[in-house]
Protein backbone atom coordinates (compact mmCIF):
# COMPACT_ATOMS: atom_id res chain seq x y z
CA UNK A 1 0.00 0.00 0.00
CA UNK A 2 1.51 3.56 -0.60
CA UNK A 3 1.38 6.16 1.20
CA UNK A 4 -1.10 8.83 0.21
CA UNK A 5 2.08 11.78 0.00
CA UNK A 6 1.31 15.03 -1.63
CA UNK A 7 3.81 16.24 -4.38
CA UNK A 8 6.14 19.06 -3.39
CA UNK A 9 4.99 21.88 -4.65
CA UNK A 10 6.99 24.80 -5.93
CA UNK A 11 6.13 26.67 -2.89
CA UNK A 12 8.18 24.56 -1.03
CA UNK A 13 11.63 24.78 -2.96
CA UNK A 14 13.79 27.24 -1.69
CA UNK A 15 14.37 30.16 -4.32
CA UNK A 16 17.05 32.85 -4.52
CA UNK A 17 16.74 36.48 -4.71
CA UNK A 18 18.96 39.33 -4.07
CA UNK A 19 20.58 40.27 -0.61
CA UNK A 20 19.45 43.02 1.07
CA UNK A 21 21.76 45.17 3.63
CA UNK A 22 18.87 44.28 6.20
CA UNK A 23 19.58 40.05 5.26
CA UNK A 24 23.59 40.56 6.88
CA UNK A 25 22.44 39.73 10.35
CA UNK A 26 21.02 36.67 8.57
CA UNK A 27 24.10 35.59 6.60
CA UNK A 28 26.24 35.96 9.79
CA UNK A 29 24.06 33.90 11.40
CA UNK A 30 24.06 31.28 8.40
CA UNK A 31 27.89 31.90 8.35
CA UNK A 32 28.40 30.40 12.06
CA UNK A 33 26.41 27.73 11.59
CA UNK A 34 28.05 26.25 8.18
CA UNK A 35 31.44 27.42 8.82
CA UNK A 36 32.07 27.06 12.52
CA UNK A 37 36.21 26.39 11.77
CA UNK A 38 36.17 29.65 9.12
CA UNK A 39 34.54 32.48 10.98
CA UNK A 40 34.25 35.45 9.30
CA UNK A 41 33.15 39.08 11.26
CA UNK A 42 30.23 40.38 10.00
CA UNK A 43 31.95 43.51 8.36
CA UNK A 44 34.31 41.30 6.46
CA UNK A 45 31.17 40.08 4.95
CA UNK A 46 29.14 43.58 4.81
CA UNK A 47 31.97 44.68 3.15
CA UNK A 48 31.95 42.03 0.57
CA UNK A 49 27.93 43.15 -0.07
CA UNK A 50 28.54 46.85 -0.39
CA UNK A 51 31.75 46.32 -2.83
CA UNK A 52 29.37 43.93 -5.18
CA UNK A 53 25.96 43.80 -4.41
CA UNK A 54 24.71 41.96 -8.16
CA UNK A 55 27.46 39.02 -6.27
CA UNK A 56 25.34 38.33 -3.31
CA UNK A 57 22.27 36.69 -2.85
CA UNK A 58 20.47 34.99 -0.25
CA UNK A 59 18.01 31.21 -0.35
CA UNK A 60 14.74 31.56 1.04
CA UNK A 61 12.26 28.91 1.99
CA UNK A 62 8.70 29.73 3.16
CA UNK A 63 10.04 33.09 4.47
CA UNK A 64 13.33 32.29 5.66
CA UNK A 65 16.90 32.69 4.77
CA UNK A 66 18.37 29.07 4.80
CA UNK A 67 21.27 30.30 2.89
CA UNK A 68 23.45 32.92 0.85
CA UNK A 69 25.93 33.26 -1.92
CA UNK A 70 28.81 35.66 -2.17
CA UNK A 71 30.38 35.91 -5.60
CA UNK A 72 32.75 39.01 -6.62
CA UNK A 73 34.97 40.24 -9.25
CA UNK A 74 38.39 38.86 -8.34
CA UNK A 75 42.11 37.78 -10.31
CA UNK A 76 42.58 34.54 -10.80
CA UNK A 77 45.51 32.71 -9.73
CA UNK A 78 44.68 34.89 -6.56
CA UNK A 79 42.61 33.95 -3.24
CA UNK A 80 41.64 36.39 -0.95
CA UNK A 81 42.30 35.79 2.25
CA UNK A 82 39.68 34.55 4.76
CA UNK A 83 38.38 37.76 7.59
CA UNK A 84 40.34 40.17 5.76
CA UNK A 85 38.77 42.85 4.05
CA UNK A 86 39.45 43.53 0.34
CA UNK A 87 39.65 47.30 0.27
CA UNK A 88 38.27 47.21 -3.68
CA UNK A 89 38.21 45.41 -6.10
CA UNK A 90 40.80 44.80 -8.82
CA UNK A 91 40.54 46.89 -11.71
CA UNK A 92 40.94 44.45 -14.15
CA UNK A 93 39.42 41.26 -12.97
CA UNK A 94 39.78 38.31 -14.87
CA UNK A 95 37.43 36.02 -12.82
CA UNK A 96 34.47 36.16 -10.75
CA UNK A 97 35.29 34.40 -7.81
CA UNK A 98 32.44 32.44 -5.35
CA UNK A 99 33.31 33.31 -1.79
CA UNK A 100 30.86 30.83 -0.43
CA UNK A 101 27.61 29.28 -1.27
CA UNK A 102 26.68 28.21 2.79
CA UNK A 103 23.24 26.48 2.91
CA UNK A 104 21.11 25.05 6.29
CA UNK A 105 21.53 21.55 6.38
CA UNK A 106 17.61 21.60 6.44
CA UNK A 107 17.57 23.17 2.97
CA UNK A 108 19.88 20.89 0.86
CA UNK A 109 19.50 18.66 -1.65
CA UNK A 110 17.32 21.11 -3.76
CA UNK A 111 20.46 21.81 -6.45
CA UNK A 112 20.11 25.21 -5.10
CA UNK A 113 24.40 25.50 -5.31
CA UNK A 114 24.21 24.67 -8.56
CA UNK A 115 21.28 27.65 -9.27
CA UNK A 116 23.85 30.18 -7.50
CA UNK A 117 26.47 28.59 -9.74
CA UNK A 118 24.38 30.00 -13.36
CA UNK A 119 23.40 33.09 -11.76
CA UNK A 120 26.98 34.00 -11.34
CA UNK A 121 28.05 32.40 -14.31
CA UNK A 122 25.01 34.74 -16.17
CA UNK A 123 26.67 37.81 -14.17
CA UNK A 124 30.48 37.17 -15.66
CA UNK A 125 28.84 36.85 -18.85
CA UNK A 126 27.31 39.82 -18.93
CA UNK A 127 30.47 41.42 -17.09
CA UNK A 128 32.56 39.86 -20.40
CA UNK A 129 34.47 37.48 -17.62
CA UNK A 130 34.99 34.03 -18.67
CA UNK A 131 36.48 32.08 -15.63
CA UNK A 132 34.76 31.68 -12.28
CA UNK A 133 36.71 30.55 -9.31
CA UNK A 134 36.14 29.47 -6.13
CA UNK A 135 38.25 27.69 -3.13
CA UNK A 136 36.63 24.09 -2.31
CA UNK A 137 36.21 23.72 1.15
CA UNK A 138 35.31 20.26 3.80
CA UNK A 139 36.45 17.84 0.85
CA UNK A 140 33.68 19.69 -1.23
CA UNK A 141 35.20 19.45 -4.29
CA UNK A 142 33.12 16.16 -5.91
CA UNK A 143 30.44 18.51 -5.13
CA UNK A 144 31.72 21.37 -7.22
CA UNK A 145 33.22 19.14 -10.11
CA UNK A 146 29.45 18.56 -11.11
CA UNK A 147 28.84 22.17 -11.27
CA UNK A 148 32.37 22.23 -13.85
CA UNK A 149 34.81 22.93 -11.74
CA UNK A 150 37.99 21.63 -11.88
CA UNK A 151 41.02 21.95 -9.31
CA UNK A 152 44.34 23.56 -10.87
CA UNK A 153 47.62 22.85 -8.87
CA UNK A 154 48.68 26.59 -7.53
CA UNK A 155 51.79 25.71 -5.25
CA UNK A 156 51.69 29.81 -5.12
CA UNK A 157 48.60 29.78 -3.54
CA UNK A 158 49.55 27.20 -0.88
CA UNK A 159 50.09 29.24 1.99
CA UNK A 160 46.65 31.50 1.33
CA UNK A 161 45.18 28.26 1.07
CA UNK A 162 46.02 26.82 4.03
CA UNK A 163 43.67 29.67 5.51
CA UNK A 164 40.96 28.16 4.25
CA UNK A 165 41.30 24.35 5.98
CA UNK A 166 43.13 21.34 5.39
CA UNK A 167 41.10 20.43 2.70
CA UNK A 168 41.14 23.68 0.62
CA UNK A 169 41.32 23.11 -3.17
CA UNK A 170 41.61 26.02 -5.88
CA UNK A 171 39.05 25.15 -8.86
CA UNK A 172 37.98 26.85 -11.88
CA UNK A 173 35.50 26.21 -14.46
CA UNK A 174 35.08 28.57 -18.00
CA UNK A 175 31.88 30.46 -17.24
CA UNK A 176 30.29 29.73 -20.19
CA UNK A 177 29.96 25.69 -18.46
CA UNK A 178 26.32 24.75 -17.77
Amino acid sequence: MQANIPPRRPADLPSWRPAEAADLTAIDRISDVVHPTMVERPAVLAEKFHLFPRGCRVLVRDGAIVGYGIAHPWRRRAVPPLDRFLGQLPPDPDCLFIHDVAILPSARGFASAGAFVAHVAALAARMSIDTLALVSVYGTDPHWARYGFVVRDTPELAAKLRGYGDHALYMVRPAETP
